[in-house]
């Protein structure tokens, strides 16, 4: 199993406080750190930075673990400008750049920006395009695409991606979601919840995959599993009800909305006991998904969880 840190930039936190994250997590052995792109949490403006330009520094800044957006939104960015930057950031890196691309969501962020959030439709066939576009700039169909939204010259689109450049296709979707990771993806990335849901996706995305004449086996299945976890069971009880401080709730009724979600909470024997049934089901890496502020991350919590799943915590 991969195990992975996943960021929420946009709950506030400067480019210096990502780099700790990061390195923590690159001495930690982890095998990827992963942040979201949003300008905006929620309705609430924090000091969020941009995704692919912090990626960049990053990219300088670190060695060896890999470096995931999870996920770039189709309505922030031209496809040309996705794939122009991913290749710089993958030069950057030495080939350590993962690129998530998905519809995009939030509302009160793109109203508050002055940036078009179409219909769900519309967003759905934007982002075909847009993964078709980005796999003819990379050197994976031939030069050039020609779309409703979207065109591509017959021209060699250089720099190309210096090996290649894993293309991340996510969201919580039954059916176009699967369809589409099946289709182009080298990552197929889902939220944590029920063991049914999630074989069915896995499922789906597998058929997509070989009518496409793609090997399944070849597409690696990821879940964003959000951290109510502690080190032990006191220490689940802090983080519970600080999570639900920052919500307003009491911790009992936290607990309960995660349980009836089948999203998984606990001391650590329940995060292994999640991360084997994802195993099983043919999950291949789980993104431990921080929700607070960067300077708030307790790295030596994590360290902890991370040594139950038997990782070499640094």
């Amino acid at each position: 199993m991969q195990y992975a840190l996943m960021t929420e930039p946009q709950m506030g936190g400067s480019y210096a406080d990502l780099l700790s994250l990061a390195t923590w997590a690159e001495a930690a052995g982890l095998d990827a750190f992963a942040r979201s792109d949003h300008y905006l949490n929620q309705s609430e403006s924090e000091p969020a930075t941009d995704a692919l330009a912090s990626l960049a520094g990053l990219a300088r800044d670190t060695r060896r673990i890999a470096l995931t957006v999870l996920v770039t939104p189709i309505t922030f960015r031209h496809p040309a400008v996705i794939a122009k930057t991913a290749a710089t950031i993958d030069e950057m890196s030495g080939g350590r750049l993962e690129l998530g691309i998905g519809t995009g969501w939030m509302e009160t962020e793109h109203d508050a920006f002055g940036l078009e959030l179409p219909e769900l439709r519309d967003r759905f066939s934007r982002l075909y395009e847009t993964l078709s576009y980005v796999a003819a700039a990379f050197g994976r169909s031939g030069n050039g695409f020609h779309g409703r939204h979207y065109h591509l010259g017959e021209i060699d689109v250089l720099p190309r991606p210096t090996g290649r450049l894993p293309i991340i296709v996510g969201g919580s979707g039954l059916q176009r979601t699967p369809a589409i990771a099946g289709r182009f993806g080298d990552e197929y990335n889902m939220f944590a919840g029920d063991d049914d849901g999630l074989v069915s996706r896995i499922a789906a995305m597998r058929t997509a995959a070989s009518e496409a004449g793609r090997d399944p086996d070849e597409i690696l299945v990821s879940v964003a599993v959000p951290m109510f976890f502690g080190g032990d069971d006191a220490d689940y009880r802090d983080v519970l009800a600080a999570a639900a401080a920052r919500r307003g709730m009491e911790p009992a009724e936290l607990a309960g909305r995660l349980t009836a979600r089948a999203l998984p909470h606990g001391p650590p024997d329940a995060l292994a006991a999640y991360v084997e049934a994802c195993a099983r089901n043919g999950v291949g890496r789980v993104y431990l998904q921080e929700y607070a502020p960067l300077p708030t991350i307790d790295t030596d919590r994590l360290a902890r969880l991370l040594a139950a799943l038997g990782q070499r915590a640094g």
